[in-house]
């Protein structure tokens, strides 16, 4: 299960593509979504909420299930993989399609048809998700051509996310629905043209007892620990931005795409400096780098106020530098924990179906945490009273330094120092 020493940039790119269309449909699923619909379409907000609610709760449930799915398909062969992957993103098409332009604008019957329609979209999205994170994995490699495989493939994932936030904007839906098609063929060819696993797979296992195998490996609940803390750090912040901006910042509205773009971008071309970093230092250590640097950074931010725009450019911009580790290490941290485990061939779904069920855990756990607590204090978008202010500010730049000091201290102890300083595993 192993490719040629290194990688090259054709195999690299051939590889990460997929990454571009599921990071593109990724946006406007969650954010461009639920305004559309309550806009255009007149859908009351608490119903449309509800139905959200429901169907990414289904979402992140049935990932662990897709994940030992595919390991069955894996089991098979590369080109029933990407037969099945083709199916998928063919559904995810058609789904796209028909959500940002109904077949019906009757908000009623538009709630229940885009339940349906949400819940095929996401479960296509998933199994793209885990079959392309899976056949990474099984690519096998050090740690270094590890985090260069999932750079490739979340540094594209971050391009994505750039045209999805502008296209929709300066474009309209139409051509957003035309492009997300071309980059999810392409894609898919590009795909059908990478690496491929050698497939050398142990007797299989129960499907019931590989589909909870992860949970029997004492370095995969830590990893996932420290993953989950961080993750939840990172989110909160995410799901604050907006807010902070136009009420703590009280900066205009066209400040919002810079800061939007600065963010990504840098997390784009951080991606080369963290991979040397993984040369040198190993993954755990960069990753830990990743996190310290992120906490000073939001520690500055706790304390900005109206007016702070160019500090706050800066802020994101440096924490974009941080998001770039947070996207290319853990991922290869996985990888190498199924390989020494020897579940590589056996389980790789299994793991990446409940990695991706925690990521979206994350997004939910972030949202439940920061929303309610800022309401406890008073907050409300628009305000200008200065507590509620001074809790939005504690809440975006401090809470998720607490977060991410624990995930470092947990990285620290399990994955650094009991590791023996090997670059491989730390």
């Amino acid at each position: 299960m192993s490719t040629a020493h290194t990688l090259t940039f054709g195999q690299g790119w051939r590889y990460g593509l997929m990454g571009l269309p599921l990071a593109f449909v990724a946006l406007p699923l969650y954010v461009l979504l639920p305004n559309h619909y309550a806009r255009e379409f007149g859908v009351p907000m608490a119903a449309l909420g509800a139905v959200l609610l429901v169907t990414r709760l289904i979402d992140a449930l049935i990932d662990p299930l897709l994940g030992r799915w595919f390991d069955h398909l894996f089991r098979r062969s590369a080109r029933t993989v990407l037969a099945w992957a083709a199916a998928a993103c063919g559904l995810l098409a058609l789904g796209f399609l028909l959500l940002l332009f109904p077949l019906t604008q009757q908000p009623q019957a538009l709630l229940w048809s885009s339940a349906v329609l949400l819940m095929l979209t996401y479960a296509s999205y998933s199994a793209v998700m885990v079959a392309h994170q899976s056949w990474g994995a099984l690519l096998a490699g050090d740690a270094v051509q590890q985090s260069r495989l999932v750079a490739w493939r979340e540094g594209l994932g971050l391009l994505g996310v750039l045209l999805a936030s502008l296209v929709p904007v300066l474009l309209g839906l139409a051509p957003t629905v035309m492009l997300f098609w071309l980059a999810l063929v392409l894609g898919w060819l590009a795909w059908l043209c990478a690496p491929r696993p050698q497939l050398q797979y142990q007797p299989a296992a129960p499907r019931a007892a590989a589909l909870w195998l992860p949970w029997r490996r004492a370095s995969f609940r830590r990893l996932l620990a420290v993953f989950m803390l961080n993750g939840i750090a990172s989110a909160i912040p995410a799901t604050l931005v907006l807010f902070f901006v136009q009420d703590r910042l009280q900066a205009p509205p066209s400040l919002e795409p810079l800061v939007l773009g600065s963010y990504f971008l840098c997390a784009a071309l951080s991606m080369p400096l963290w991979l040397r970093g993984v040369r040198r230092f190993g993954l755990a250590r960069c990753w830990l780098a990743g996190m310290l640097l992120a906490i000073g950074v939001f520690v500055w931010a706790s304390g900005l106020g109206a007016g702070d725009t160019l500090p706050f450019l800066l802020i994101c911009m440096l924490s974009g530098l941080a998001l770039g580790a947070d996207l290319a290490l853990p991922g290869a941290l996985l990888s190498g924990l199924m390989a020494r485990a020897g579940d590589l061939g056996q389980a790789q779904g299994a793991y990446f179906g409940w990695w991706n069920f925690a990521t979206k855990l994350n997004l939910a756990l972030a949202a439940g945490l920061a929303l309610p607590l800022l309401g406890l204090f008073g907050y409300v978008p628009g305000t200008r009273e200065p507590q509620a202010l001074q809790a939005l500010g504690l809440a975006y730049g401090l809470l998720p330094c607490v977060l991410k000091l624990l995930a470092a201290g947990l990285l620290y102890r399990f994955f650094i120092r009991h590791a023996g300083g090997t670059k491989g595993s730390s």
